[in-house]
């Protein structure tokens, strides 16, 4: 976790920032970061990420279009240097707050990094921020983002006392929790709106700085009616595809591998059901499109340690993450090398 200090100096350049941009990664964690120091300052707006794996130099023309004074990003682990370069050059200062296990960035006078990785636990973003606010009646909506990112937050239990009809007791896992409970449907409503168009996403974004208690958002009305919209739709989608997931893990074998297509990126929603459905199996979820493919990988073992070695091995890819969650980018033509690769690592393993 940060320190004391750090979450000092957060603190302040957020109420040093008069009109600043948040650039955050395209899931719930990321999402629920930027709602949380929103609600914070009252002020900001905010972007995701939907470039992978690296916030790249395209999203720099945003900046100037806010008109920022400050850049604030948010749980994305990778950050391309001429990004970084273009906002310089704006003498623009950047906060970065990530928990990935990354090498640190080069020092650049007007960056300011924070990991909250110590050891094997970094915090997810969501658990940062809702400390760097401090807003307790906030805690519920940190705790959405915890829970997507598979964390149970010290403040659980309280959330559980408070809203007893939302969560379980005394859950064995993070997954439990997002896969049993409402509080679980609240993440995929959040995960699948992401996918939807700008314009209902900025929509979802406005709704959430004044949201005050989760049952706004599980009761349908004028207010949320777009978010329940297009969960509906995508919750067919992703139920069809989870389905045909499902029928290749009951497989006997450790490695699953599944891989669809279509017009929507589902992978990392489904190899995160899939390896709770299915526990001590490693998953790989690759959705293709065109040439490429995206990869989301689930596993009790490092498959963070097993993706970056198959990655050396595979021209003009990319990728990485947690130690048991970690994402793939590489060309369609390269995933039965991929898929042999993490075959032969587990074979070393016993596993």
């Amino acid at each position: 976790m940060l320190s004391g200090k750090e979450i000092k100096e957060i603190r302040e350049h957020l109420e040093k920032a008069q009109n600043p941009v948040f650039f955050f990664d395209n899931d719930v964690d990321g999402l629920v970061s930027f709602i949380l120091l929103r609600r914070f300052i009252g002020r900001g707006k905010g972007v995701a990420i939907k470039s992978f794996p690296e916030l790249d130099e395209s999203y720099a023309r945003r900046v100037d279009e806010f008109n920022a004074d400050y850049v604030f990003i948010l749980d994305k682990p990778i950050v391309s240097e001429s990004f970084l370069e273009e906002i310089r050059k704006k003498n623009i200062p950047v906060v970065w707050i990530d928990h990935h296990d990354v090498p640190k960035p080069k020092k650049i006078n007007n960056l300011s990094y924070y990991n909250s990785l110590d050891g094997e636990l970094g915090e997810p973003i969501s658990y940062v921020s809702y400390v760097v606010s401090g807003k307790k009646t906030d805690a519920w909506i940190s705790l959405i983002g915890c829970i997507s990112d598979n964390y149970i937050p010290p403040f659980y239990d309280d959330f559980v006392k408070d809203y007893p009809t939302v969560s379980i007791r005394n859950p064995d896992s993070a997954f439990q929790v997002l896969y049993e409970t409402d509080l679980g449907k609240m993440i995929l409503m959040f995960s699948f709106s992401l996918k939807d168009r700008t314009s209902s996403v900025v929509a979802m974004i406005n709704f959430l700085f004044n949201v005050k208690s989760p049952f706004e958002i599980l009761k349908e009305d004028s207010n949320n009616k777009n978010i329940f919209k297009r969960y509906v739709q995508v919750r067919k989608f992703y139920d069809k595809i989870l389905e045909k997931a499902k029928r290749v893990a009951r497989g006997p074998k450790k490695l699953i591998f599944f891989q669809y297509g279509g017009d929507m990126s589902l992978s990392a929603d489904i190899a995160n059901e899939l390896s709770y459905r299915f526990p001590g199996k490693v998953i790989l979820v690759a959705y293709s499109k065109g040439a490429s493919a995206n990869i989301s990988i689930r596993g009790s073992v490092d498959v963070r340690e097993i993706t970056l070695k198959a990655l050396k091995e595979i021209p003009n890819s990319s990728g990485g993450g947690h130690k048991f969650a970690t994402g793939a980018k590489m060309s369609f033509d390269d995933l039965p090398k991929f898929k042999r690769i993490f075959e032969e690592e587990l074979e070393k393993l016993n596993y």
